[in-house]
């Protein structure tokens, strides 16, 4: 981590020394020629990283960071004894000599005896090996299927236990609240998309709120108190006009504007305190439990063959845009979160269907290693997406037989956005998708997938 923070933050300084190598290099073919070249070449590497861990801050007093240096310097110290041998050239003396001797004619009355000619050596045949690209190709389809793909059976039973959780739960808020306009609760998540991995352990439940637009406006992030355009308040209007009571919603008003908060505090009474879901459970053959310390609406589903996550979204759609009330972080409070996921996995699929792509295949993989890994577990999801939607834009060759390409292409992508700090969204370049992960994090996850580029394979590793 601390090699990918100071990539980082030396950049600009070593691109004196840069130029100097460079120069150094351009000639070195002109003066020694292509095999000298190329020892300068390797060399000139080597002393480089020399120069780099002598001018980086150490780490005094941790073995772990001497044992690595160590071991770069035996690398490097390698790296020199491995460079190419020029060719031996042929002495002088030996110029005069030709390189094939004349035939002699025969003498007159001497017989011409007929040469046999020995069949030359066969020489072995040794086969090639397949491209790197290639090799990595098998592994990530491997990867994909032995240890990513959901089982069948499992995902349809996780589905079957969600879609009767959501029909109780929607006669449960009919009955206890009949004077709220709630719409159709439906599921929703990547398991239903086609893009779940690893396990159907996690589904979302949306449950829409209905306003009237002639009693409701949406204010921009921008113009709130945090500044963010990702977050939206939702302003009651012409109080004037038409008077608290006028709008059913009027009860979860904070300040004039319709609080998420307050709206997501009373469904989680709900949840824990009003709906029977020890009948529920037993109905279904599972024991159902409210998380009560969650700042989210979530249930825990235990069955026989499988354990579930299911977490409960209000919902807002309006002027074209999808609002979820979310978790209060910070200044969050009453403010609602503008979700993407609906558009994005639309265009996926989208572009996908133009031409015949695998940027879907792409994606799962993705999501599963990052899921999987500890250090990159916060990058699944959103963010992936809205790297592929952006390689998209650039690059047109999805096709299957190009997955290992793209892939390493996304993990490059990854880096140049985590060095920068900033992954704007596909959909609203002013959002900034990173713009909630620490300083630490960034670094912890640039270190790991700087060291991925050059060998992709460290991710498919059983962590």
């Amino acid at each position: 981590m601390a090699e990918f923070s100071r990539w980082r933050g030396k950049r600009q300084d070593e691109s004196g020394l840069g130029s100097v190598l460079d120069f150094l290099l351009a000639n070195a073919r002109l003066v020694l020629g292509v095999s000298g070249a190329a020892v300068l070449a390797i060399a000139t590497l080597a002393v480089k990283r020399l120069i780099d861990r002598a001018t980086s801050p150490r780490d005094e007093g941790d073995p772990k960071a001497e044992q690595k240096t160590l071991e770069e310097s035996w690398q490097d110290l390698a790296l020199i004894k491995a460079t190419p041998k020029p060719p031996v050239k042929q002495r002088k003396s030996d110029l005069s000599k030709p390189l094939l001797a004349p035939a002699q004619p025969p003498a007159p009355g001497e017989a011409h005896e007929p040469r046999v000619c020995s069949a030359p050596p066969e020489t072995p045949r040794v086969e090639p090996s397949p491209p790197p690209c290639l090799m990595l190709q098998e592994k990530l389809l491997s990867h994909y299927s032995s240890r990513l793909a959901v089982p069948e059976a499992q995902a349809s039973l996780a589905l079957q236990l969600a879609r009767s959780i959501c029909t109780q739960l929607q006669n449960f808020l009919r009955i206890k609240c009949p004077e709220l306009p709630f719409g159709s609760l439906f599921l929703s998540g990547p398991l239903l998309d086609g893009l779940g991995v690893l396990a159907a352990d996690h589904i979302h439940l949306m449950l829409p709120v209905v306003l009237d637009t002639a009693l409701w406006s949406l204010i921009p992030g921008e113009d709130t108190v945090v500044r963010n355009p990702q977050y939206w308040m939702i302003k009651r209007t012409d109080l004037e006009y038409f008077p608290r009571g006028r709008s059913p919603w009027d009860r979860f008003i904070v300040g004039q504007y319709l609080s998420s908060n307050t709206l997501s505090e009373t469904l989680h009474k709900m949840l824990v305190a009003s709906v029977n879901w020890p009948a529920i459970g037993s109905l279904l053959g599972s024991v159902i439990r409210p998380v009560v310390a969650s700042q989210e609406l979530k249930l825990e589903v235990k069955h026989d063959q499988v354990e579930l996550s299911i977490t409960l979204f209000p919902m807002v759609e309006m002027e074209g845009k999808v609002l979820l009330a979310g978790p209060s972080e910070g200044f969050v409070e009453n403010l609602w979160l503008e979700s993407f996921y609906r558009a994005e996995i639309s265009k996926v699929k989208e572009l996908d269907a133009g031409d015949a792509g695998a940027r879907q295949h792409c994606l799962r993989i993705l999501n599963g290693v990052c899921k999987s890994h500890p250090a990159l577990h916060k990058l699944s999801g959103s963010p992936l997406t809205h790297i592929i939607l952006h390689l998209s834009a650039t690059t047109s060759d999805w096709a299957e037989e190009s997955l290992a390409d793209r892939f390493q292409e996304v993990l490059e992508e990854l880096v140049g956005y985590l060095e920068k700090g900033v992954l704007p969204s596909y959909f609203n370049h002013k959002i900034n998708l990173f713009c909630e992960l620490l300083e630490e994090e960034i670094d912890e996850m640039g270190f790991m997938l700087y060291r991925a580029v050059a060998e992709p394979e460290l991710l498919l590793k059983d962590k």
